[in-house]
């Protein structure tokens, strides 16, 4: 496909994302309504480059704008085709997977940022502090192996007395078992509440759950917080591999399961051999993607009430309900469970769910929130964006003058 100079390619909001495109010729630049900073990898896209695979692969509304800056050709390919694609092309899977690791890795950072007001960068030298925290926790077994783990890659470390001492103290409460048993093959078995991996840690293996669930945990401002509970089918841990960066996050078996492990060495090889594999590994990045930019969209909208109904539309478009006048559409929680969501305080978030339900085509039914207009809800988020726009416009201008 051919498009002329400033034509547009994709808007974002987009909803029917059924492709998406290889740069083949000229320039594209690449927007969206919450850019914090440039990322990374730059706003410019170049020929090889891609664009449109996050909403395509997730089946989401589109979560960025693309622009033509010269007159430029593309490669379009639908979601059915992308299969096709690894089989004949597995460096373009590889190159994919990789430039979303690094993206995914970048609005996670921007999150805990500015949700937190803080970002500690991902060092060995901190699994020290992980075993510190799961001891004063009493989690002996998670102090234990976080502790075992600094030792190991961090044996100059300035805590490495003291964490002798506290594995000698603690080792009595821990059946060491789990830390010196052989694992056959690519075949990995954890037993309930066994870690797999810790943040801070050198990350070698990302794993495909073959039977159990997996939570995924964060220790942030002293507190563990549930990220996710992965069940069969999901993947985790590829973020370390594909870049070569510690774990950013704690792996923690939820019930006995049995997992799949694909090292560095073999993972591309994998991919090739097995397309599907591929194609999962960046459906699902795809998902986590719009979900971590929804998110990192909705901390940057300022006006509290507007933040809820944003968090609200998320939920929906997450499920993939259709937008439509006068759809019903019933929440699985509550006025406090929203709150918590957007992360307020409760004395501030009742006098939101208060105003919130002043619109009367939100109801409370059965401690649940219910919308009975999808099409309203879609209209509250645009009105508070679209004064988020001007605010940061009206911003702009006066730093200026």
């Amino acid at each position: 496909m051919r498009f002329k100079k400033n034509s547009y390619v994709n808007v974002e909001g987009k909803q029917d994302a059924g492709r998406f495109y290889i740069l083949k010729e000229g320039q594209v630049q690449i927007s969206k309504e919450a850019e914090i900073v440039e990322e990374d990898t730059g706003n410019i896209l170049y020929p090889g480059d891609f664009f449109g695979v996050v909403s395509c692969m997730s089946n989401h509304p589109s979560i960025e704008t693309a622009k033509a800056l010269k007159d430029i050709a593309v490669v379009c390919v639908y979601r059915d085709q992308f299969n096709l694609l690894i089989q004949k092309h597995s460096p373009v899977a590889m190159k994919i997977i990789t430039s979303f690791s690094h993206k995914l890795r970048y609005f996670d950072s921007a999150i805990t940022r500015l949700s937190f007001k803080g970002n500690v960068e991902e060092n060995p030298l901190y699994l020290y502090n992980i075993g510190d925290y799961y001891l004063k926790k009493k989690q002996y077994t998670h102090a234990f192996y976080a502790l075992k783990k600094y030792l190991q890659y961090s044996p100059n470390g300035e805590h490495v007395p003291q964490a002798k001492q506290l594995m000698v103290k603690i080792q009595p409460h821990v059946n060491e078992e789990m830390f010196t048993r052989s694992q056959q093959g690519f075949n990995r078995h954890f037993r309930d509440n066994e870690i797999i991996f810790s943040e801070h840690e050198p990350g070698e293996e990302l794993y495909i759950i073959q039977k159990g669930k997996v939570k995924i945990t964060k220790i942030v401002n002293n507190n563990e917080v549930l990220l996710a509970v992965l069940k069969p089918g999901d993947i985790f841990g590829e973020m370390a591999i594909l870049e070569n960066k510690p774990r950013n996050a704690t792996a923690i078996s939820y019930g006995e399961g049995e997992l799949l492990s694909v090292s560095k060495n073999n993972f591309e090889i994998m991919v090739k051999a097995n397309p599907q594999l591929g194609t999962k590994l960046i459906t699902l990045l795809s998902e986590r993607i719009w979900k971590a930019y929804r998110q990192l969209a909705n901390i940057l909208i300022s006006d509290p009430l507007g933040r809820m109904f944003d968090m609200l539309l998320t939920v929906v478009e997450e499920h993939k309900v259709p937008i439509s006048h006068n759809a019903r559409y019933s929440f699985d929680f509550g006025p406090e469970e929203l709150v918590n969501m957007v992360g307020y305080p409760q004395d501030k978030g009742t006098l939101l769910i208060q105003k919130l339900f002043e619109n009367k085509k939100f109801i409370l039914q059965d401690g649940k929130i219910v919308t009975t207009d999808l099409e309203e809800l879609a209209k509250q988020v645009d009105f508070y964006k679209k004064m988020e726009i001007l605010d940061r416009k009206r911003q702009k201008m006066m730093s200026k003058s």
